[in-house]
């Protein structure tokens, strides 16, 4: 029995799912009111960034307007205000990711700087010549160059986990990869150029099964699904503020207290000191070891507000309505003659990577951008992962969860647009 594709002109029929409000909560973000190029604007970039919700907004706007100030050493009241909301962002984000304590969140600029202040930190002590740290395939940019730079400094080697057709990693070879020399496996908790939600919960068990220390990069999870860092059992864990929907410039590295107790700073400066004379300087406890300078004051706490939008919702209700619209865009791209989705794992989150047979995903972007669509065009950071899939690009529509099946609809009616011009 053969079954016949749906055209991409045509709507999928879906079985019922648990309602979710996402006509109520789109009103919640005001970007997603206007129009571009005349079109209403389809937004499917979010995993470059989210966008804000009006309660991180005005998260922002009531810290400058009403108790900007410097934290932590100031005795006036709005110092003292400034910094309970600070360290109550702190707080959120410990809740969020299910942390022991908040002192094992530190603020940092995202999760691009908590993979160097790792490498950095903890790396250059304990990665010395003939060590290996392992990454794998499929790996942003961020998880990568820290770790060449680290490895050419110290004479150590990067060796990296194979990604299969589907866009899968090779666990049996990964096992294979780890040696007595291993001294940290660093690796994404879902790709941002793929969507496929890596195995998390084996990779740190094989690991820790040789005493090897894990760095998990939840730059694309964190914003689409519950986070649990010690049901995961890492031992640290980054994300980016403005991925899950918060302000940019500030971001998380969660680590394991004992680590970073032994950890030296990763910068000098003022906050990260207990005193300091011309011959010795002591350094402050945990969190503030790791948080040199004024901290971006008013970004944690638009992160706390967006946490606070986000938990509100609920994590698994946004996972399960976000599954259903990829699931459903994935068929509707699919439906489209010369189509290729890059990136076919069981187990997939968010992202929807494609190639047309003949045109440039730059010349994709062009087109739908002049539809009101908005998707990522070239190789996301992943230039690696490209090459292993023999292509030089993809075009990437993202998803969160105020994204609609009608815009997916608008998706591939854009590219039947993209056909008609290019073909």
């Amino acid at each position: 029995m053969t079954t016949q594709r749906p055209t991409a002109g045509q709507r999928v029929a879906e079985p019922s799912v648990r309602p979710f409000d996402v006509v109520r909560i789109r009103r919640d973000f005001p970007i997603l009111k206007q129009q571009v190029h005349g079109k209403p604007l389809v937004y499917l970039d979010s995993a470059a960034t989210s966008q804000k919700p009006q309660a991180v907004i005005d998260a922002l706007v009531r810290y400058y307007l009403t108790y900007n100030a410097n934290v932590h050493r100031g005795i006036h009241t709005l110092s003292g205000r400034a910094t309970d909301e600070y360290e109550g962002a702190r707080g959120k984000v410990r809740r969020f990711l299910n942390a022991a304590e908040d002192k094992e969140i530190i603020f940092v600029r995202g999760a691009t700087e908590g993979i160097n202040l790792v490498a950095n930190s903890y790396g250059r002590h304990h990665v010395g010549p003939g060590d290996e740290v392992v990454i794998s395939g499929m790996e942003h940019h961020s998880n990568i160059v820290p770790w060449q730079m680290l490895c050419q400094e110290r004479g150590a080697k990067l060796r990296v986990i194979p990604v299969s057709d589907e866009g899968e990693l090779a666990l049996d070879e990964y096992e294979k990869l780890l040696s007595p020399r291993t001294r940290l496996v660093t690796v994404t908790h879902v790709s941002n150029s793929l969507g496929t939600i890596n195995p998390i919960e084996r990779i740190v068990a094989v690991a820790h099964g040789r005493g090897v220390p894990v760095l998990l990069d939840g730059a694309q999870a964190a914003p689409h699904m519950a986070v649990d860092v010690r049901k995961l059992g890492c031992d640290f864990y980054v994300f980016s503020g403005h991925k899950v929907f918060g302000p940019t410039g500030i971001g998380v590295m969660y680590g394991k207290a004992e680590l970073l107790e032994a950890m030296p700073p990763y910068q000098g400066g003022g906050d990260m000191i207990r005193s300091v004379t011309f011959e010795k300087t002591t350094y402050n406890s945990l969190p503030y070891k790791f948080e040199a300078g004024t901290p971006h004051i008013s970004g944690a706490i638009g992160l706390g507000a967006a946490i606070d939008y986000v938990t509100a919702i609920g994590l698994d209700r946004i996972a399960a309505y976000e599954q259903e619209l990829l699931d459903y865009g994935a068929r509707r791209l699919a439906s489209i003659d010369g189509l290729r989705l890059i990136g076919t794992a069981k187990h997939k989150a968010s992202i929807l990577s494609f190639v047309l047979e003949g045109v440039h995903p730059h010349d994709i972007g062009t087109i739908l951008d002049g539809e009101g669509i908005a998707i990522r065009t070239g190789h996301h950071c992943t230039q690696p992962l490209m090459d292993r899939f023999g292509v030089p690009a993809t075009a990437r529509a993202s998803l969160a969860f105020y994204n609609t099946r009608e815009e997916l609809d608008a998706l591939a009616r854009g590219m039947l647009r993209v056909i008609e011009v290019l073909k």
